[in-house]
């Protein structure tokens, strides 16, 4: 066995961007241009290829990451299309992780807008070099130039354009190439199969004498060598220039800036040169490190014949060949049927069928060489993140990081007897996505979803329907109050029952104390001179126990108070432990009712970044919410506001700060203590759970 295209002729590229601008279409017509596809796909008619999914043709977004692989020039590339929409960056942070290159697409309406921002620092995260493609230059209000600005601006790269358009809006015909100092035309009477070059345009060719000059300015800068020829005057030659442009790409020193109308067709190809051209190959990169199993430091060189070293990036349940599990091989080769070592489980397991995917199709091949990336059946026991490698030199990848769910919903079965295949499908489903998480609360006994936002969780129930048969219905996750008193009770009580056999006799004097927060339950016995038997003694404590756990105002647990046994009486015959229990359980709840019960709420401690413009908004929610802001600073170049807010206030927050910050502020939390939950407000709670 062998490959058939070199290491240094291999490509492995996304495609990231804000929703809407244009990711699929500019794949769909990459795969049409490579002579991947025969016919072009529309988003909008739900016929595109990468938006396979169901759910993705009826919405006319992506929702999930699809990997295909073509061929352009000679060079094989593997193109991953990743989602745009928020809820969904997990895809883009894990396709980043296993990518050398990225293609980074914006509106030429929109510019630079929210999740381009997001997705930006993602590719910063993973090193990632970028080139960007300025896309729907033919829709009103197009702005090639601003758009480069503001990436300049907002993002903070050297952005250079390699192309300039021909006219913009109704009047944008094609590009001018700064590189090979031509015009571009494409023939639509061929869909944009066919161009044609011809010299700049008159009325061009001042604007395009400037913009070559800024780009050869900006490669020189970095490349001593044109640096010296653009000083003394020397004609920088096509190739010269094609190579700077490429270092300069790789050491994120420049990211070169295209610009077309995918939906047009038009500037595609010209961006497939600028993949071949400047984004780099396994090869241009510096070799994976990672840790030996002892926790050193271990790099492996891109090599067929190397040591293999395999990240697993995604998983996903396929209704045909069962689990899948998609891999980038950075050293050695990955043979099907071969066994291999899953150093974070320490588990060889072995790998059946490999597969080159095309979205939701699939090609069986023999082998992933080096730098390849593809889906391996059989591999049971592996996650997202785990290092497949060879058992005697084993390595552990650096795992992919994924953000904290920010939204929960409790979910409940229509129908009785589906709970097994609930969890099954529950399983499965947090399986695939790292940032789908499932809990049991420990208080209520709810089933608890929890996500990245509503149109995440959406999905996630969609998906329930459809491919589990599962129907279930939400509601927001019950608050799990808390329950105290105020103030110290003493409480007689006697439990006589007398049914004509062997009767219920118990008799205990106890007080009950208010604790400070935090400090739980605690029990004393002060009885003395045997008057309740000491074998008596810990069903007393069970009883209140019993009380506490079931609560009394509201059903919710008791805490932070002190019962202490002072004294009572037993009768000979009728006392037992039950009976001491039950009285105790009564004694507790009609004593906790005189102590001035209140009900407490979880408060979570809560951290917002957000960017200053939306920094009062923040604030003003918070103190909406009944928060108490802790801390203010600053990070990077954006405002951290640090504050105390009440869990029922925090439902839906996530939404709510997305929508008051054009979806650019985030926030995480967790929980700080429990605090009394104001009179006014209580009533409002306990009308409501009477209700319920």
């Amino acid at each position: 066995m062998s490959r058939k295209y070199s290491l240094q002729h291999l490509r492995n590229i996304g495609i990231m961007a804000h929703i809407d601008a244009g990711k699929t279409t500019v794949s769909e017509r990459i795969l049409y241009y490579t002579g991947k596809l025969h016919r072009m796909g529309e988003v909008h008619d739900g016929q595109a290829v990468m938006d396979w999914m169901d759910q993705e043709q009826e919405r006319g977004i992506t929702i999930t990451s699809a990997a295909t692989a073509t061929v352009w020039r000679d060079h094989m590339i593997n193109l991953i299309d990743t989602p745009g929409h928020v809820d969904f960056t997990v895809e883009v942070e894990r396709s980043l992780r296993v990518l050398d290159g990225v293609i980074a697409l914006f509106c030429a309406v929109g510019g630079v807008e929210p999740q381009s921002e997001t997705v930006w620092r993602q590719a910063e995260k993973y090193s990632v070099p970028r080139i960007a493609f300025v896309n729907k230059m033919d829709r009103l209000g197009a702005d090639y130039y601003g758009v480069v600005s503001s990436i300049q601006k907002q993002l903070g790269a050297n952005a250079v354009p390699v192309v300039i358009p021909i006219g913009s809006e109704d009047g944008f015909r094609g590009i001018v190439d700064l590189v090979d100092n031509c015009a571009v035309y494409y023939d639509k009477m061929d869909r944009g199969m066919t161009w044609h070059e011809e010299p700049v345009p008159d009325d061009m060719r001042e604007t395009a004498e400037k913009w070559r000059r800024n780009l050869i300015e900006k490669i020189s800068e970095i490349d001593e060598k044109l640096f010296e020829k653009y000083c003394n005057g020397a004609v920088i030659e096509k190739d010269e220039l094609s190579r700077g442009i490429r270092k300069a790409t790789h050491s994120h020193k420049v990211c070169p800036v295209l610009c077309g109308s995918a939906y047009r067709n038009m500037g595609v190809q010209r961006l497939l040169d600028a993949v071949v051209s400047y984004l780099p190959s396994p090869l241009d990169l510096p070799p994976i490190s990672g840790r030996c199993l002892d926790g050193h430091p271990i790099e492996r060189v891109p090599m067929d014949d190397g040591r293999l070293a395999a990240l697993a990036f995604k998983v996903v349940t396929d209704r045909h060949v069962g689990k899948l599990v998609y891999v980038r091989v950075y050293s050695g080769t990955m043979e099907s049927g071969s066994y291999v070592y899953n150093s974070n489980e320490k588990s060889t397991q072995r790998a059946g069928r490999i597969l080159r995917m095309h979205a939701d199709k699939r090609e069986a091949v023999d082998a992933l060489y080096t730098g390849e990336i593809g889906a391996v059946t059989g591999l049971s026991n592996t996650s997202t993140g785990d290092t497949l490698c060879c058992q005697d030199n084993p390595i552990v990848l650096e795992a992919i990081e994924f953000p904290a769910p920010v939204l929960s919903v409790a979910v409940k079965l229509e129908k009785k007897g589906e709970r097994d295949r609930l969890s099954r499908a529950l399983v499965k489903l947090s399986g695939e996505d790292p940032t789908f998480l499932v809990s049991i609360d420990p208080d209520t006994s709810e089933t608890i979803i929890s996500g990245m936002g509503e149109l995440h969780l959406e999905i996630i129930l969609e998906r329930l329907r459809r491919e589990f048969d599962v129907e279930v219905t939400t509601s927001p996750p019950r608050v799990a109050y808390r329950e105290t008193i105020t103030s110290t009770v003493d409480v007689d009580e006697k439990l006589v029952k007398q049914t004509g056999g062997k009767g219920q006799y118990a008799h205990v004097i106890m007080t009950l104390d208010p604790m400070p927060a935090g400090h739980g339950f605690e029990f004393r016995n002060r009885v003395r001179g045997g008057n309740i038997p000491r074998e008596y003694i810990p069903a007393v404590e069970k009883g209140v126990l019993d009380a506490m756990s079931r609560g009394v105002l509201a059903g919710f647990p008791v805490v932070d108070i002190r019962v202490t046994l002072n004294d009572g009486a037993a009768h000979e015959v009728d006392s037992s432990e039950m009976a001491f229990r039950k009285c105790a359980e009564s004694a507790f709840r009609k004593g906790f009712m005189k102590g001035n019960p209140q009900l407490l709420e979880p408060v979570m401690s809560v951290s917002v970044t957000t960017p200053e413009d939306y920094a009062g908004n923040v604030t003003a929610s918070v103190y909406d919410k009944r928060g108490n802001i802790t801390s203010m600073g600053r990070q990077v170049n954006a405002q951290v506001i640090k504050a105390l807010i009440p869990l029922s206030r925090m439902f839906g927050y996530a939404t709510e700060l997305r929508n008051m910050s054009q979806g650019r502020a985030a926030f995480s939390m967790h929980f700080e203590h429990y605090e009394a939950v104001p009179f006014s407000i209580a009533e409002k709670v306990l009308e409501e759970l009477r209700n319920s």
